[in-house]
């Protein structure tokens, strides 16, 4: 029954992105056709070289998401790594109500951020760059990773730490030689979040950037939209890009689902 009930779950979950992969390889005529046919009569890869010359290319728009992706990533483990290290161990006073305003964040939807930020990041010349873009998925993800981190930091033996200490480390050694390898699985979680945010974050995006060779692949996607002669949509292109898309996520969470599961 179990086994029965995880094919149901597994079968709803890939159904769609099977369907994605077969309109990809469907002749423009077929993948528009009305009904649809779902299984492609014949194959065709018209839409993803459309896909790949597409305005500014494919490669720019894939460039600029995984650097994104990355940045958001560094800037995340740079700023959340120490600061949780500090709630976890430092004796700070009032540590635990510094905590608990830094994930009220968390209750704030982001959508009525863009506008201050943006506002910002225009006086200082962050719009439409990827550090600026880097920045605002950083600011969205800063919570859920703190909160992921002091969490794994507290549960790490205090005696690791002090017998560090004992032999002559210093707290920036105690974290990376003994805490930092501890806590590997919160960490690849944290980064794990971040990069599929990141990857996948479109509203920010639609705000911040207006240089199409800044565009990350969601905003190419949704512009791909109404790409033919007659307004309508191009559902092969679409879905060959978002079969692409998907493509990244899948190989980041199977190449680090052994440290996400323990995590």
């Amino acid at each position: 029954l179990i086994g029965a009930l995880c094919i149901a779950i597994s079968t709803v979950m890939l159904l769609p992105l099977v369907v994605s992969v077969l309109a990809s390889v469907k002749p423009t005529a077929e993948a528009a056709a009305s009904p649809p046919t779902y299984l492609p009569h014949s194959l065709s890869l018209d839409s993803y070289q459309r896909l790949w010359t597409y305005q500014q290319g494919l490669p720019t728009y894939l460039f600029n998401s995984l650097g994104t992706a990355l940045l958001a990533i560094a800037f995340t483990l740079l700023l959340t790594v120490p600061a949780a290290y500090a709630l976890a161990r430092f004796r700070i006073p009032g540590k635990e109500v510094i905590f608990v305003v830094l994930l009220l964040a968390l209750i704030v939807p982001y959508q009525a951020l863009l506008t201050p930020m943006f506002l910002m990041f225009a006086r200082v010349g962050l719009t439409s760059t990827l550090v600026g873009l880097a920045i605002l998925h950083t600011a969205i993800q800063l919570p859920f990773s703190l909160y992921v981190l002091r969490n794994s930091l507290s549960a790490v033996p205090r005696e690791l730490e002090e017998a560090a200490i004992v032999d002559g480390a210093s707290s920036l050694q105690v974290l990376v030689r003994v805490l930092v390898p501890s806590t590997v699985p919160a960490i690849v979680t944290v980064a794990l979040f971040a990069f599929i945010m990141s990857w996948n974050e479109f509203l920010g995006a639609l705000v911040m950037m207006s240089k199409g060779s800044s565009f990350t692949l969601p905003l190419i996607l949704a512009a791909a939209r109404t790409e033919t002669s007659l307004g309508g949509t191009d559902w092969g292109m679409l879905q060959a890009g978002i079969t692409i898309s998907v493509i990244p996520c899948v190989l980041v969470y199977l190449l680090l689902q052994r440290y996400y599961v323990s995590g």
